[in-house]
């Protein structure tokens, strides 16, 4: 289904934390059998071929970091390990041709994911210097004052600053992983990968009160995700309900039915809040009325005025 090679690497330090390295790679072999084109390596981040898991699992046939150079279509997970780890000066001081290494594949546009306290190990490498990121509630005081300079944001499932991703820990790998696959292959396979291991597709890189274009997409139903994409991408023409059902194989009453019980909200209250967001992120760019009414697909500036005035009450949550 896609030709273009992806390369997916994954650090096994010493002490990983299973789930962290094991949920995101089990959703890279899902995305395989869906017609992926990505290769998997799983890499020591010293020169051991083995190494043993917090849970005391033993994980081999590592290969050294050192054996790869990444490229922008490279993407690198790092895991969280055991504290008693990344607080011990020596293991932090033997660990630096390894820092030295990432910086270098980050400087090469790979994407660059920190898994729970993998967090540290990129802050450590200077990584996170300036940008936004998360790790794990319980680190966030330790994590704050080792790395000032970092800009640590909670409350948050996952955070993205350019080509560095980082998660607040454990489970929350599973979100980055398919974060990642949509951003790559597009909501629809995400969401069939995440159907597949029976999970929920959590688009929560935002804030918790998330962009509209983000809202109501917190499900698993492919063809309702198909005709959201459909409205987003379309927002500027009109759209007929009969169109989108045939595009999704299903009838304008089942669709109407199927979108508001998945969503809970309808198809035309959910265009409305598309418009709304839309107008007002052009407004604040200075564009002109007319021009983006047009945009959102309204025939003229009064009614874009009337529909802000409808939604008026609404204003203050939308970003």
């Amino acid at each position: 289904m896609f030709n273009e090679l992806i390369r997916a690497f994954f650090l096994v330090p010493p002490e990983v934390q299973l789930l962290d390295i094991t949920g995101p790679a089990h959703l890279f072999y899902e995305a395989n059998t869906y017609g992926s084109n990505i290769e998997i390596y799983y890499l020591s981040i010293d020169q051991k071929t083995e190494v043993v898991s917090s849970a005391g699992l033993s994980m081999g046939k590592l290969q050294p970091f050192n054996r790869f150079e990444l490229t922008q279509n490279d993407i690198l997970f790092v895991p969280g390990l055991e504290s008693n780890l990344l607080f011990a000066q020596d293991f932090i001081k033997n660990k630096q041709s390894f820092f030295t290494w990432l910086r270098n594949q980050a400087s090469q546009k790979a994407k660059i994911c920190a898994v729970c306290t993998g967090a540290y190990l990129l802050a450590f490498a200077g990584l996170l210097d300036e940008k936004n990121c998360t790790t794990h509630w319980k680190y966030f005081d330790d994590f704050q004052k080792r790395f000032p300079k970092a800009k640590l944001l909670s409350n948050r499932l996952l955070v993205h600053h350019n080509t560095i991703y980082s998660s607040a820990g454990v489970s929350s790998g599973i979100d980055l992983a398919l974060y990642i696959l949509e951003e790559i292959y597009g909501t629809v396979f995400a969401a069939k990968i995440a159907k597949e291991v029976v999970i929920y597709l959590r688009r929560t890189e935002s804030d918790p009160q998330l962009s509209m274009f983000l809202q109501y997409r917190n499900h698993i139903e492919t063809r309702i995700h198909q005709v959201q994409e459909s409205l987003i991408q379309n927002i500027s023409k009109k759209q007929h309900i009969e169109v989108l059902a045939e595009d999704v194989h299903m009838s304008p009453r089942n669709l109407t039915r199927l979108f508001k019980k998945t969503t809970g909200i309808s198809i035309g209250s959910y265009v409305q809040k598309l418009r709304v967001e839309l107008a007002l992120k052009l407004l604040s760019e200075g564009a002109k009325v007319n021009t983006v009414a047009t945009a959102c697909g309204l025939k003229s500036s009064n009614q874009l005025r009337s529909l802000l005035k409808k939604h008026s009450s609404e204003l203050h949550s939308i970003p």
